[in-house]
């Protein structure tokens, strides 16, 4: 799938886990929900760090480009050390390591154990780099028309805004980890989600994602995850713009009101 619907995606599936969780008796505090829902769709962008033409690859200069090349390197030698006869023969690394689940939970519990470890910055940090990859994400035309550095700005002055709300008591700096220390421990969980949520709109396209990595289905250990080859779509057609993008958006929306208990 093409970045917006990544981003929606990975909204509304946070989205849908606070009103999960309201309906469990546990309801989200707002910033939670909201954050995590900027985080989730920012994370659902990332896998495809593997790939130079990607929004992420673009949204930070120099820097992300750096880190495009380091990690689609990094993806071609693991999946050259890692494949079986099996596994078709590859030119480059897009669409194998950072799209596995392997890739989103170890980016994942990077982010808790940064979050617990590195105090109000590595917050700050997690927060700018999400929430400028929302904006380019949610917003995509009108962050296409602006200079990247308004882009950042952007992102840098939410991120303080937010992290500032979530630090007043009960308004979720401690939400899920309540032990002393513990403070934005849950930070990892919509990061796992975005990723996972991307790899699931992945599978869906012509090409399928390899998201159960390294467990090996049908003799390859990079299998191409998807449903029938007559139910896939191909990334930015019409069923992605004109149904499931639409559908995202209700969705979402529908999953925001059950979590704050408008519904």
């Amino acid at each position: 799938m093409m970045g917006p619907a990544h981003s929606l995606s990975g909204a509304a599936a946070w989205l849908g886990v606070g009103a999960a969780t309201a309906a469990a008796g546990h309801p989200m505090p707002w910033p939670v929900l909201v954050v995590g829902a900027l985080i989730c769709a920012g994370a659902a962008l990332a896998p495809d760090l593997d790939h130079k033409s990607a929004t992420i690859s673009r949204a930070f200069g120099p820097v992300s480009k750096t880190l495009c090349e380091i990690v689609d390197k990094l993806s071609y030698a693991v999946y050259k050390a890692t494949k079986t006869r099996a596994d078709a023969r590859r030119s480059g690394g897009h669409r194998t390591l950072t799209h596995t689940w392997v890739w989103a939970v170890l980016c994942g519990a990077g982010a808790s154990a940064l979050a617990i470890t590195g105090g109000r910055w590595a917050v700050l940090g997690i927060l700018f780099v999400h929430l400028v990859l929302a904006v380019e994400g949610l917003l995509w035309r009108a962050a296409r028309m602006s200079s990247d550095v308004l882009v950042w700005l952007l992102g840098a002055t939410s991120a303080w805004i937010l992290a500032g709300v979530l630090d007043k008591p009960g308004n979720g700096a401690d939400w899920l980890f309540t032990a002393p220390g513990q403070e934005y421990l849950w930070l990892g969980l919509p990061i796992v989600l975005g990723a996972l949520v991307h790899d699931i709109g992945d599978a869906l396209t012509v090409s399928g994602c390899p998201v159960l990595w390294p467990i090996p289905v049908a003799g390859k250990r990079w299998y191409p995850v998807g449903p029938p080859k007559g139910m896939r779509f191909r990334a930015g057609s019409w069923v992605e713009l004109k149904v499931l993008m639409p559908a995202f958006m209700l969705l979402g929306g529908v999953g925001g009101a059950a979590a704050l208990n408008f519904i």
